[in-house]
C-alpha cells in the first residue's frame, strides 16, 4: 500500500531542539528509506516533510512515523493519505 505521509511542526523547534532531535530524526529516516518503508521523500520549508510510503496499512504507517525522532516527541503531525494507481486511466483502453 502506498501512502503519502506530509508532516506539519507542531511548533517551530528551538535550537536546542534542532541540535537534539535532528540528527537521531535524519538517522531515523534513513533507515526507513533503506528498509523499503519510505521511497521518497521531499521537503516543505519551515513546514515540514512528505514521505511516499510503502507499507501494509495507514496504521503500520503510523507506527513507523512515530519512530522517528520528532514523532515520538508529539514536535510533528501527519496527515496520511493511501493512493492509488490511477485507474480510471484503464478506461482510455479499449480492447477489443
Amino acid at each position: 500500500m502506498k501512502i503519502i505521509a506530509i508532516g506539519s511542526l507542531v511548533q517551530p523547534l528551538t535550537p536546542e531542539q534542532k541540535q537534539q532531535i535532528m540528527p537521531k530524526e535524519v538517522a531515523a529516516t534513513l533507515k526507513h528509506y533503506l528498509d523499503g518503508k519510505i521511497e521518497q521523500f521531499w521537503f516543505r520549508e519551515k513546514k515540514g516533510p512528505i514521505f511516499l510510503m510503502n507499507v501494509e496499512s495507514i496504521e503500520q504507517a503510523k507506527a513507523e512515523l512515530d519512530t522517528l525522532a520528532l514523532g515520538a516527541a508529539d514536535l510533528m503531525a501527519w496527515e496520511l493519505m493511501p493512493v492509488t494507481p490511477l485507474s480510471p486511466l484503464g478506461l482510455l483502453i479499449q480492447v477489443h
